[in-house]
């Protein structure tokens, strides 16, 4: 996911340096690194030591955090949770980030659940990048529904610093799995059951250019210091984009792309191989990460994820990505994808 803020005027200075390092724009405690603005691929894979990982002070501003933690795991998940002491209580660091902070939360092994209670949660705190008191409720709600409808991880617990959702041993795709026809046709069926629910948000296709004003306001209002940094700047900015942004907006609007309920972001991170599936199982992917789900154009969400097959994010060096065009699906790919896609919905409407 793209980071929603510039955060100062030195991290976009240093954006455009040529320097092979990442610039630390600030500091939270991490075990999986991210690489540029994505999570590495296998961000739920916990890491292996010791089961109780020290929470990390400061996150939220208090010193008692994985006091918290136990309590918010022994008072919305009950059952056994009730039964263990904090000193048995397991905490293990998933990953971190500026958007949020992922701890793996156990039962001690020789405590067996007693109910419908699970032994072990994902506790995702909110970190330092917040869309607001609005978009997080949105997104609860959202996250909810879809794991009702068994469309994303089910929700346990929900709170103003975050929320307990289920853990799910899996493995994020990789770029180049996003052209297996398998794994294509499956994203493509789980596309469509998005693209055919009715959900209680405006249906108004507004996400998409509030969130490209934000973030031209940014660009527009953006500062350099180094003199090379100016001058690409300046350079970039002869393409007039206030006047590319309109010619883009009128095309949309012209565009009779229906307006459905989107996922907006269906790139390889945030698609989730599970563990222990039959390879041949129809039912082996879930998607994750429902940020930007909004009412969107259909065409967005369709050609967004094309461009998704182009761009490996596990590159480690400036700027932290890799583009090969050649990867960009053929006709025959898209249009296999996006009858998939419509037969779904047609078939739901009979």
């Amino acid at each position: 996911m793209q980071a929603d803020q510039i955060v100062s005027e030195r991290a976009s200075d240093e954006a455009l340096d040529k320097s092979d390092k990442k610039v630390p724009i600030m500091h939270i405690p991490t075990v999986t690194e991210g690489t540029g603005t994505r999570m590495k691929r296998d961000v739920l894979n916990v890491e292996k030591g010791n089961p109780r990982t020290p929470f990390p002070r400061g996150a939220n501003g208090d010193e008692d955090s994985e006091a918290r933690a136990f309590a918010w795991c022994r008072d919305f998940l009950s059952g056994s949770w009730k039964t263990i002491s904090e000193a048995d209580f397991q905490i293990t660091i998933v990953s971190g980030g500026l958007s949020n902070l992922l701890y793996k939360c156990s039962l001690p092994d020789h405590v067996k659940t007693v109910g419908v209670e699970p032994s072990r949660v994902l506790l995702r705190i909110y970190g330092a990048i917040l869309q607001g008191v609005d978009s997080l409720v949105s997104e609860s709600v959202m996250f909810a529904i879809l794991a009702e409808r068994e469309l994303g991880p089910r929700l346990y617990g929900i709170f103003p610093e975050g929320r307990l959702e289920q853990y799910i041993p899996s493995k994020r795709l990789y770029t180049d799995q996003l052209q297996d026809p398998g794994i294509s046709a499956e994203i493509a069926s789980k596309m469509a059951r998005f693209h055919r629910m009715v959900m209680p948000f405006n249906k108004e296709p507004r996400w998409l250019f509030m969130t490209i004003d934000r973030y031209m306001e940014q660009i527009m209002n953006i500062k350099f210091v180094r003199e090379a940094h100016i001058k690409k700047f300046k350079k970039l900015m002869k393409y007039d984009l206030p006047a590319e942004l309109a010619n883009l907006r009128a095309l949309l609007t012209a565009t009779s792309s229906p307006v459905v309920f989107c996922h907006n972001d269906v790139q390889e991170g945030n698609i989730l191989m599970l563990d222990g599936q039959d390879q041949n199982s129809s039912d082996k992917l879930m998607l994750i990460d429902f940020e930007y789900s909004s009412y969107n154009y259909r065409g967005f969400d369709l050609g967004n994820h094309f461009c998704e097959w182009i761009y490996d994010y596990t590159y480690d060096q400036w700027p932290f990505f890799k583009a090969n065009l050649e990867n960009y699906p053929n006709r025959q790919q898209q249009v296999s994808y996006c009858q998939l896609d419509h037969i779904q919905q047609a078939c739901h409407n009979l």
